[in-house]
């Protein structure tokens, strides 16, 4: 084999090897802005976002799955590592959004297929997850708590969104789907509230360091935002074919608002995170596959508002929704040249006739 197939082939089982099970936070990302931008009426730039996602998305599932077969042991310590597991919500999520997309373009039937295998998926993660939380989360690991653990809840609050588009299709079935989402998002209010008290403990009554700020900690907003989104979306769904669905609709539209303000007014505090580590403690600010969870919090808080404009028939919440889906986007657009610098860094480096070996 030629030196330079070599060299690309090392290169190549080394990023799979220590690929980033969050890394389908790229997919989250690219997807929920894609969503936005095409219930705000720009098709075109939401087109290319989904072409973009439609080929991440397979290929990243391809990469875990090579993963899987080849590296068994680095995606087996990534799974039973409390600091991490909750990550892998992210393929939940990701599968969501993704079928989101195409269900707002009309393919119900592939949304249809990607929910059921994101329920599958997250079935067996929110078991396992909790089961390494007790069970390997020594006592030296105790002050873990992170965004990233919040993941979990924007897994079982996407798996809402869409089931709420896939429900009226169901027929007979549809009454058990709408029941069962009200459920799941029910489950996620009550884990965000367990999890960002924990959060908020770790943060404000333990030492903080520059590395414990992360772009994982926006996750916290975006938690809160895909739960406002989730709720505004039951609202905007038909459950008159459920009658007990109907008497819950008062606490979901108070629950999201309240969430909503939540969300908001975790914007300027987590601004102020990183400007303190970026400026007050120069801290580099490099790329990381954790950036994509920064980008995903912004997209979901535009698209987050913009539903409940709609639901709560407020139009002032547009303008926010019209304002943070290009922020978004221009973050996007960002991390997604800081992905292509650092890959082609990492290849030439992989190149570089200094690295060879003697």
């Amino acid at each position: 084999m030629p030196s330079w197939r070599r060299r690309l082939a090392a290169w190549r089982d080394e990023q799979i090897g220590k690929l980033f099970p969050g890394y389908f936070a790229l997919v989250m990302a690219t997807g929920i802005i894609s969503n936005t931008l095409f219930l705000e009426g720009y098709r075109k730039p939401s087109d290319v976002l989904l072409g973009i996602n439609i080929v991440a998305f397979p290929w990243l599932l391809m990469l875990t799955l090579v993963r899987a077969a080849r590296f068994p042991k680095a995606l087996w310590t990534d799974l039973t590592n409390p600091r991490l597991v909750f990550s892998f919500f992210t393929i939940v999520a990701a599968t969501d959004v993704l079928g989101l997309g195409l269900g707002l373009r009309g393919q119900i039937d592939a949304a249809l297929g990607l929910w059921l295998f994101a329920l599958g998926v997250w079935f067996v993660l929110i078991y396992f997850s909790f089961a390494v939380l007790t069970f390997l989360n020594a006592a030296h690991n105790a002050n873990v708590v992170h965004g990233g653990w919040l993941i979990a809840i924007v897994g079982t609050e996407s798996l809402v969104i869409l089931g709420a588009m896939i429900a009226p299709h169901q027929g007979a079935l549809a009454p058990s789907l709408l029941v069962l989402i009200h459920m799941l998002w029910g489950v996620g209010l009550v884990l965000y509230g367990i999890f960002v008290t924990l959060f908020a403990y770790r943060i404000f009554f333990f030492d903080v360091e520059p590395d414990d700020i992360t772009p994982l900690l926006w996750v916290v907003m975006g938690a809160a935002a895909i739960s406002v989104n989730a709720g505004s979306t039951l609202l905007l769904t038909d459950t008159s074919r459920v009658p007990f669905l109907i008497s819950m609709r008062p606490f979901i539209d108070g629950t999201s608002l309240i969430m909503w303000a939540w969300a908001t007014w975790w914007i300027p505090l987590l601004v102020l995170f990183g400007f303190w580590k970026h400026v007050v403690r120069r801290s580099p600010l490099r790329y990381t596959p954790m950036l994509w969870s920064f980008v995903f919090p912004l997209g979901m808080y535009a698209l987050a508002s913009l539903r409940l404009s709609w639901a709560a028939e407020f139009a002032p919440l547009r303008v926010v929704a019209h304002t943070m889906v290009w922020v978004a986007l221009a973050a996007w657009a960002v991390t997604a040249l800081g992905l292509a610098f650092t890959t082609w860094t990492d290849l030439r480096r992989a190149f570089d006739p200094r690295s060879r070996a003697a």
